[in-house]
């Protein structure tokens, strides 16, 4: 006799998801592209969500988003690089609530070699990337331990582990968040912080369309095949992949995972050439 595959019950499968009911989560550069599609699924996942980015107005209307479909969120204006203002943010989540998830999301690109990598270029890359990734963690770390634990979520890059034709900047930034990923997962796994990150290839977001408009006019979509056609599953990644991922390492079941670089890169660091 044929067995057949019977689906779950929705209520059955979503008693088996992984889910985030009572906890607090703060994302940063929440307001788009993959930020968005975390915030989004953390909400959908019992989480309320804190959105903090550089552009408050976006921020405010993913969050209003959020609260139409029957979620919690609120937005912030913050400016990770600024140590007054990350930390002023923070102060008053804490007042209200704890915190239990951090997500240093917010980040910028940059095209260009060694040599064609201007210092101002370079600082900025550092400022971003790396400086407010330190900020936000720090200004977490200690209500953390405070309140018995938490999980921090950075993401980083392939560009961090993988040679990168003209990534220079932008591959020394996403090294250094692996780096500090592993110590901060080694220095507080006794304070039950679990920390580690994510690394996506080339995922479609806003950045890259505009990078296409920008540096090929009239020609975006010939681009966009031959960027997607370079990672070997075929195309880029989707921001809501790299959403469910987050899900599960700052849900419950990834309670035994800390100190570790996920690769999502449809295959590029293994199964090139």
């Amino acid at each position: 006799m044929e067995e057949r595959c019977v689906p779950l019950s929705t209520q059955t499968r979503t008693a088996e998801s992984f889910r985030l009911d009572g906890k607090v989560a703060v994302v940063t550069g929440g307001a788009s592209g993959i930020g968005r599609a975390i915030v989004q699924k953390f909400a959908r996942s019992g989480a309320c969500v804190r959105i903090l980015d550089i552009d408050l107005k976006q921020a405010e209307a993913v969050a209003l988003d959020v609260v139409n479909a029957g979620g919690n969120a609120s937005a912030f204006q913050c400016d990770v690089t600024s140590r007054e203002n990350v930390k002023a943010i923070f102060d008053q989540l804490f007042r209200k609530e704890s915190v239990h998830i951090l997500v240093n999301n917010a980040g910028i690109s940059h095209v260009g070699s060694l040599e064609t990598t201007m210092e101002r270029d370079f600082d900025k890359l550092f400022e971003v990337n790396v400086k407010g990734f330190f900020n936000c963690m720090q200004a977490t770390i200690g209500h953390m331990k405070e309140n018995g634990g938490g999980v921090i979520l950075n993401m980083a890059s392939i560009a961090g582990s993988s040679a990168l034709a003209d990534r220079f900047a932008y591959s020394m930034s996403k090294g250094a968040v692996i780096a500090m990923t592993f110590s901060v997962a080694k220095d507080y796994l006794q304070h039950k912080i679990r920390c580690n990150c994510i690394s996506p290839a080339r995922v479609h977001t806003p950045f890259v369309d505009g990078y296409l408009e920008r540096n090929y006019p009239g020609k975006e979509k010939e681009m966009f095949a031959k960027l997607s056609a370079a990672q070997p599953i075929g195309r880029m990644g989707e921001p809501h992949e790299v959403a469910a991922l987050a899900l599960f390492l700052c849900s419950e079941e990834a309670a035994f995972i800390t100190g570790v670089d996920y690769p999502m890169d449809g295959g590029w660091l293994n199964l090139r050439g």
